[in-house]
């Protein structure tokens, strides 16, 4: 669906927002921007709607119950992969703009700065009803089991 800007925006319910040219959104072959390998999303940049660099997507999480995706794990800060730190954002609070080939992740760099986090070696337990409650009012998102 075309905006009044002339970008195309497309979301369902529960998913992350795509946003891009129409040539973006034109069926060509092979998969994007609605259907992707998860692989190929691992290492795109994170900004925020200033252009901020908030990091990159570190993978993937699948809630593989319900079959949906639940979090990209965003890697922010350090030095040279070194010292980040690892955040669980909810997959419907980010924007895959597919004409900068970037997620858009409405926050500023010092909210992020202070999200619940963790480290490689010290990951929460995410299916912990508490903890994922704290991750979707932390980013203002319906969690989307509700």
């Amino acid at each position: 669906m075309q905006n009044q800007s002339g970008t195309y925006s497309n979301q369902q319910q529960g998913g992350a927002r795509i946003v891009g040219s129409q040539d973006t959104f034109d069926t060509a072959a092979g998969p994007g921007p609605n259907l992707m390998l998860a692989d190929t999303l691992e290492g795109n940049d994170v900004v925020n709607p200033a252009g901020d660099d908030l990091g990159h997507i570190k993978g993937i999480m699948l809630d593989v119950q319900r079959g949906r995706i639940a979090y990209a794990v965003l890697s922010f800060g350090g030095f040279l992969g070194m010292g980040n730190k690892l955040f669980a954002i909810p997959w419907q609070a980010l924007t895959l703009d597919t004409d900068e080939k970037q997620f858009v992740l409405n926050i500023s760099e010092d909210k992020l700065k202070n999200a619940p986090g963790f480290d490689k070696d010290h990951w929460p337990s995410m299916a912990d009803p508490s903890w994922a409650d704290e991750v979707h009012r932390y980013y203002q998102t319906e969690p989307y089991w509700h």
